[in-house]
């Protein structure tokens, strides 16, 4: 087997960074090179990794000195672009503990084209989904039940104990989806231009990412034989500690840290803007890419800074027929994002040139109707023609079903 580089940004997550690195020495076939990014930690991170240098000549090692973090959006590339040595690559995260005879999964399938992600066995953070196995064992590495889970794994893997998760039930050991960690080769990741920093610091650069290989014809493979433990989250969403969530609730109150919070809305609403639409996937994770259209929204009667916050990221340009609170708006809202706000906000004296027009009556548009918005490139594709037609309270004009989505391919500004 050749080797694979591991890549591996952390901020802060020393205790969980010690196991990571750990079980991929211990539970490897071969010695594979492990790429750190120091995400200017204060915990130790850089002192030990130096100490562990000095003994394992395969540990490649970056540190952002600050004076802010950059995030693993930037970081991961860093890695790849400049430190990893060899032809394939996996996406790890400092709280995910490697498996036994999991590299050996990778090589069998890993091909040019394909991308091979490790099943997760989680303890109860989030709620349970077909594409992962929810099965507590620990939280935290002081009580992790390392004993426990391998002889699960030899047993899953094995088939020993008659329990089959996934499609292993199926007598399959496969299936389509990807989520970290994933394995691919490197000039695959580097030939779409590797992760879009419009997504930086984190959030939504996988899904990003994942709708971009969707889009270049590359495979998903996630096998059912290679696992990690994921305590999850320790980085950026649960930094300030985890709590387990037996009822399985996507938020919990005072659980989420302020700094993930705020960082997800940024680029949930950056994501929108690239893709006209929100982060959309089978039950197995495999991305589903709505068509992109060239969107204008035409707000009528009524609009406000609020409600022009909430329309602008669905469409490509926006007119409101009051102008006062754009400039406000610009001022908040442009150093968030990386597309051009005064080109896209506009007062409602220009004619809108957009394949496909929406015109809203803002004075009716609530929660409910909003939905009929998110749900455009949808709507748009079921019109399957030019034309006019009403759509509760929009009205919907289209003069071209150009679609743009495979331009979004390769990162570019």
């Amino acid at each position: 087997m050749e080797p694979i580089s591991f890549i591996l940004p952390s901020r802060n997550n020393l205790k969980y960074l010690k196991q990571a690195v750990e079980s991929i020495r211990k539970n490897s076939i071969v010695e594979h090179e492990i790429c750190i990014a120091d995400d200017f930690s204060d915990d130790g991170t850089m002192e030990w990794v130096l100490v562990q240098m000095k003994r394992d000549k395969n540990i490649k090692f970056h540190r952002n000195h600050g004076p802010t973090r950059l995030g693993h959006t930037i970081l991961y590339d860093t890695l790849i672009n400049e430190y990893a040595t060899h032809d394939r690559v996996i996406i790890f995260h400092a709280d995910m503990y490697l498996c036994p005879n999991t590299d050996t999964e990778i090589d069998r399938l890993l091909e040019r084209g394909k991308v091979v992600s490790l099943t997760r066995i989680e303890p109860p953070l989030h709620p349970d989904g077909p594409e992962k196995i929810l099965l507590d064992f620990g939280i935290e590495p002081e009580e992790f039940k390392e004993e426990e889970l391998l002889k699960m794994v030899e047993d899953t893997q094995t088939g020993r104990d008659g329990i089959k998760y996934g499609p292993l039930a199926l007598n399959q050991d496969t299936s389509e989806g990807i989520f970290a960690p994933w394995a691919i080769y490197k000039e695959d990741f580097q030939s779409i231009g590797g992760h879009d920093p419009l997504f930086a610091p984190q959030s939504k650069e996988d899904s990003d990412i994942f709708n971009r290989f969707l889009l270049n014809g590359y495979q998903f493979i996630q096998t059912w034989k290679g696992f990690v433990y994921h305590m999850t989250c320790r980085g950026s969403r649960f930094k300030d500690g985890a709590v387990r969530n037996p009822d399985g609730q996507v938020f919990m109150r005072d659980r989420e840290s302020e700094e993930w919070l705020t960082q997800n809305m940024i680029s949930t609403r950056n994501f929108i803007r690239k893709w006209g639409h929100f982060v959309k996937h089978d039950e197995m994770l495999k991305p589903i890419v709505p068509h992109k259209y060239d969107i204008g929204i035409v707000v009528e009667n009524y609009c406000d800074y609020t409600l022009l916050k909430a329309l602008e990221p669905w469409c490509n340009n926006i007119f409101v027929p009051d102008g006062a609170y754009i400039q406000e708006y610009i001022k908040e809202e442009q150093p968030k994002t990386k597309f051009p706000l005064r080109r896209k906000v506009h007062r409602d004296r220009a004619y809108p040139k957009n394949g496909v027009v929406v015109r809203v009556n803002g004075e009716m548009l609530n929660q409910n109707n909003f939905e009929l918005i998110t749900k455009l490139p949808e709507i748009i594709e079921d019109s399957g023609d030019f034309g006019s037609f009403e759509l509760d309270i929009l009205k919907i004009r289209i003069t071209n079903l150009q679609t743009f989505e495979e331009d979004l391919i390769n990162v570019k500004e």
